[in-house]
């Protein structure tokens, strides 16, 4: 009698990795749309190493000597939020982190494209460098191909369509 009762009895929430008051057909997509395994670790790493390197530069240069390069240094500010905000959302699963991981990285990528051009053409502007001048070259392009291989990732690993 005791196996009939194992055998027909519900799941519990722990048992089905679902929180109270989901259904396991709702956590069944989020399960699978985790980005944070595979190569997603290391995309995951490297934005963390960029958003603690960013963080720490722009802290520097806003505390020591913000007066000479303002508008550079709070675009470094900006920078270090984008890749706090791009580690975490990509480390979550769920299908609103994966919305928010794809607005981190395309204004990650825009960033870069605008304040690269801006840098290059616009020097007077920024008379020191940012994580995103001429196109990350300070940290050899990284900050250029990190969103676009973000975006491939981001793509391979969306999340299923919702069931009506």
């Amino acid at each position: 009698m005791e196996e009939e009762q194992n055998v027909t009895a519900k799941p519990s929430p722990q048992d089905t990795g679902t929180g109270p008051g989901e259904t396991p057909a709702a956590a069944g997509p989020a399960s699978t749309d985790t980005r944070n395994t595979g190569p997603g670790r290391l995309l995951i790493a490297v934005y963390a190493v960029f958003a603690l390197s960013a963080t720490a530069r722009a802290a520097y240069q806003i505390l020591t000597k913000f007066a000479e390069a303002p508008l550079a240094y709070l675009l470094s500010a900006f920078a270090a939020v984008v890749y706090i905000v791009a580690t975490v959302s990509l480390a979550k699963p769920g299908r609103t982190w994966f919305k928010i991981s794809v607005t981190a990285v395309l204004v990650e990528l825009i960033g870069v494209l605008v304040v690269g051009a801006l840098s290059l053409f616009d020097s007077v502007n920024f008379p020191h460098e940012t994580v995103w001048s001429l196109f990350g070259r300070g940290y050899g392009f990284i900050p250029l191909l990190l969103p676009i291989l973000g975006l491939i990732w981001l793509y391979r690993r969306r999340p299923a369509p919702k069931q009506a």
